[in-house]
């Protein structure tokens, strides 16, 4: 065994910034959480400060070091794992963003979108990207702040405008500047990228008018991608991966056909689809699930924009529940027969839908409705959700999937998981660690360092529930039938 003693994984999401300590038999030891602001200037529009997210970054790692009383001179390895999508731009001589990070949530975009939705592009792009044309990824909004932040210009014209997402930001302000890096998975998310070619097109720069010299250089997960000297002695930065990929990896999902779903801000379902690409025919997405040692390895996505962030609703503008616990107690004061479907349509609907003008709705309330139900209903909402996935994912694969690994805020509400597996009608694995995403940065940054290789990460993920469907096929239908009735009049009201 290497004689440092650490791993630092820094998970940097959409509403907070962590640092989790690992053991160099990668088991958690410590994590530090502090929250993000967003920042809504215009409706539809989602904003953070970078330099806010930096200092937080800063803040999390400088806690746990200092907590633990550990020297950086026993720290092996950072891993980072990021919110994808969220773009920034920035003067690379001053180290200074030119506006704010537009976030994956943005929609601001979505009208130039649908004007871009021709079916010669629609077509382009998808077979380029795996992506559907959506205000989601990051070309659009690198396309607004180039034509509307007038510095932009200058900037590009000096040589001196990078572009990144939040894993290029937060490296290149670790290395001082030395790193402009991404890596696959990130970069398949931006729709620039050519995931058979495995480099940024050509073809869909001209389309977006984005000059290729602001982009990252593309390396793959495990990398020697810096190194820092923020936290005293120098510390290696040796893996990277977006989010939903990184929780893929930490889940031990390393085989073909393996799914996992994390419940954050939104939901995210990724089933391994192994090193060959599988086009969606049913507006899901298709994405680098990971390239390490030259090996690539696909993914399928569903994404549901609005899961954590539905339970945040409640307990923030409602105010109708105070914590996640209160929620686990809420299914047993809920009127059975009291049916109602909450369509939580904050930020429009993702995957199948991909409508941007969604809205949310409730139905069936009636005068005996009362807060239970509305809490029960935004709870199952989202196993209503990932059901519309896990059907269409099965068509794509022609996989039948008969388990899920779930990791994430609400999986660890056990009657929400007793719900998920009655209405997927599969098993679902609660995992022992929650923090999948920290822990599969973790495990990139231990690849990469020598204390553990991809074949062996299986034999470290640990079970900790199994959640087995309860009801009949007939219940399942008339429950599931009402969510699908739901649905259609929310998008019949557009």
């Amino acid at each position: 065994m290497n004689s440092k003693k650490f791993i630092i994984s820094i998970d940097q999401g959409t509403t907070s910034t962590r640092a989790i300590l690992y053991s160099q038999k990668l088991i958690p030891i410590y994590k530090y959480q502090v929250k993000i602001k967003q920042y809504y200037p215009n409706i539809d529009w989602v904003e953070q400060n970078p330099n806010e997210i930096w200092k937080s970054v800063l803040l999390v790692v400088k806690f746990i070091i200092k907590k633990n009383k550990i020297s950086t001179n026993d720290i092996l390895s950072i891993g980072i794992t990021n919110q994808r999508e969220t773009t920034i731009l920035w003067d690379k001589k001053t180290g200074y963003p030119v506006y704010n990070a537009i976030v994956w949530q943005d929609k601001r975009t979505s009208g130039y979108c649908e004007k871009l939705k021709t079916k010669k592009n629609i077509k382009l792009i998808k077979n380029i990207t795996g992506l559907t044309i959506d205000s989601y990824f990051s070309a659009t909004k690198i396309k607004w702040i180039l034509k509307n932040i007038k510095k932009t210009k200058l900037l590009l014209n000096q040589n001196r405008l990078a572009f990144g997402t939040i894993d290029s930001w937060i490296l290149w302000k670790l290395t001082n500047g030395n790193s402009h890096f991404t890596d696959v998975t990130n970069a398949s998310r931006t729709m620039l990228f050519d995931i058979r070619k495995m480099e940024w097109s050509s073809k869909l720069l001209k389309v977006f008018k984005i000059p290729k010299k602001i982009l990252p250089e593309i390396k793959e997960n495990v990398y020697e991608f810096g190194i820092t000297n923020k936290f005293g002695s120098k510390i290696k930065i040796n893996g990277i991966a977006g989010d939903q990929q990184s929780s893929l990896i930490g889940q031990a999902c390393l085989k073909k056909g393996m799914s996992k779903s994390t419940y954050g801000t939104g939901c995210f379902f990724l089933m391994n689809i192994g090193n060959k690409i599988i086009y969606s025919k049913n507006n899901l997405l298709t994405s680098i699930a990971y390239k390490i040692n030259g090996k690539t390895t696909y993914c399928l996505e569903g994404s549901i924009f609005d899961a954590g962030t539905a339970i945040e609703w409640l307990k923030d503008e409602l105010k109708i529940v105070s914590s996640n616990k209160e929620i686990k107690i809420i299914s047993k004061k809920t009127k059975k027969n009291n049916k109602i479907y909450f369509v939580p349509a904050f930020n429009g609907l993702g995957a199948p839908y991909w409508n941007r003008n969604a809205r949310g709705a409730i139905y069936g309330i009636n005068r005996n409705t009362n807060k239970f139900d509305i809490i029960n209903a935004t709870v199952e909402s989202i196993g209503f959700q990932t059901k519309d996935l896990l059907n269409l994912i099965e068509k794509d694969s022609k996989n039948k999937i008969k388990q899920i690994r779930v990791d994430g805020g609400i999986a660890n509400n056990k009657d929400f998981l007793q719900f998920l597996s009655n209405i997927l009608n599969i098993h679902i694995l609660q995992s022992k660690y929650s923090e999948s995403t920290a822990l599969g940065a973790a495990y990139l940054a231990g690849i990469g360092s020598g204390i553990i290789k991809i074949n062996k990460i299986d034999s470290h993920w640990k079970k900790e529930n199994t959640f087995k469907s309860k009801i009949n096929i007939t219940e399942r239908n008339r429950i599931y039938s009402g969510w699908l009735n739901a649905i259609d009049k929310t998008l019949y009201k557009l």
